[in-house]
């Protein structure tokens, strides 16, 4: 499989992710795996539009489960997603990965702010644990520039 980087951001891709995190890890294909994306037509238009050398695909979470069952990632690839109830419903359908980063999760009124850029509901500190213990790692990092938190430390702050 050809998976490079697994990472959590809401505001999918954008300039950190395409000056940093593609050219770092040499992405040739992202995949963006999430719902409400894949359902929002304009969404699914601009979504690679920051990023205008590199495939990127969009799907909702039941769709990439039934592509990764029928096709292995040849190029290498980086896997979007907005939220960690996605990655871990995911990792428990075939995708293989024990390197989760989070360069992103925006504060909003359900969420508890843990990092200036990392920000969780109950429901998403709860897949992050279930992520951990199932011996994923799994950082806060918002740019490849930037230092390393553990997910797990900052876990410890939420309210």
């Amino acid at each position: 499989m050809a998976l490079k980087l697994v990472d959590i951001d809401d505001r999918l891709i954008h300039g950190q992710v395409a000056t940093t995190w593609i050219p770092d890890y040499g992405i040739e294909s992202a995949i963006i795996v999430s719902d409400k994306v894949a359902n929002d037509p304009v969404q699914k238009s601009v979504a690679g539009l920051a990023v205008p050398n590199i495939k990127v695909s969009v799907f909702g979470v039941e769709k990439f489960i039934d592509v990764l069952k029928k096709t292995q990632l040849k190029k290498a690839t980086m896997v979007l997603f907005t939220n960690p109830i996605d990655a871990l419903t995911l990792k428990k359908n075939g995708l293989d990965f024990n390197y989760l980063n989070v360069s992103g999760m925006r504060f909003n009124d359900e969420r508890t702010r843990l990092h200036k850029n990392m920000s969780v509901t109950k429901e998403e500190k709860e897949a992050f644990e279930e992520l951990i213990g199932m011996g994923v790692a799994c950082w806060m990092q918002t740019t490849t520039r930037d230092t390393k938190e553990a997910v797990a430390d900052l876990l410890k702050n939420f309210q």
